[in-house]
């Protein structure tokens, strides 16, 4: 064949390509550069060289894989503003590949390894995210308010509880199991009386009512005994009781 016939025929080759109707909306300066060389091979006129053409062909083909949409199979720490930026360069395009794949993830913030993600050509314009990114957090477990703790009853005397503390502490304690047992109105032989066998003139001594003595109550046995031992009476029951 002589070499403008193979020119003209590479040229016939190079138009069918160029001109294939809706290929391109709008197609570049190259392109269109290489469509009017094509033209004016096949009118008849001198075209440029076969070296031109396929360079022509070359640059259409790269604009044509350029406007396809591509995949993308997720990895482990993947999400759509991470692909996005490597997709376009732009992190917040993200709802791009969101709306493309709304069949595939439900939600923008949950996408797994292994899924495969469309990647379709960056808009002009890109459109807003979904309301909601993520599954809303599941409720906390309710806790159980804690029982009501019952109010304690008002503290009790010795004679009113068996095996009462009354006052005093531990010691005040080991004063009444020793001296009485825990009975408030007790009297021995001797004339020792309540939960803390007073004597008539130590009960005086530390503001007992000598007409309460031998009648008293467990509260007011208790005041007695605490102003001795506030008043360094503890004597008084330590040498005999061994508390």
């Amino acid at each position: 064949m002589p070499p403008l016939a193979g020119v003209a025929a590479l040229a016939g080759v190079a138009a069918a390509f160029c001109l294939a109707p809706q290929a391109m909306a709008e197609p570049s300066a190259s392109q269109g550069t290489a469509q009017h060389a094509v033209v004016a091979d096949a009118s008849g006129r001198l075209g440029p060289s076969s070296a031109q053409l396929l360079s022509a062909i070359e640059q259409a083909s790269k604009h044509q894989a350029g406007s396809q949409p591509s995949w993308y199979t997720v990895r482990a720490g993947d999400s759509l503003s991470a692909i996005a930026g490597r997709a376009y360069h732009n992190q917040d395009a993200w709802p791009v590949l969101y709306w493309a794949n709304h069949n595939r993830i439900h939600w923008a913030n949950v996408i797994e390894p292994g899924q495969v993600l469309r990647i379709p050509v960056e808009p002009a314009r890109i459109p807003d995210g979904p309301g909601l990114l993520g599954p809303a957090p599941a409720p906390a477990a309710e806790t159980a308010a804690p029982a009501a703790t019952p109010a304690s009853a008002p503290a009790q005397g010795a004679a009113e509880v068996s095996g009462g503390a009354g006052t005093g502490g531990s010691f005040g304690q080991c004063v009444i199991a020793r001296e009485s047992g825990g009975q408030s109105q007790v009297m021995n032989s001797s004339g020792h009386y309540g939960l803390y066998q007073f004597s008539a003139s130590t009960w005086a001594a530390y503001g007992g009512s000598p007409a309460d003595f031998g009648n008293a109550s467990v509260s007011e046995q208790n005041r007695v005994f605490s102003n001795a031992l506030a008043s360094g009476g503890q004597s008084n029951w330590s040498a005999y009781d061994g508390c």
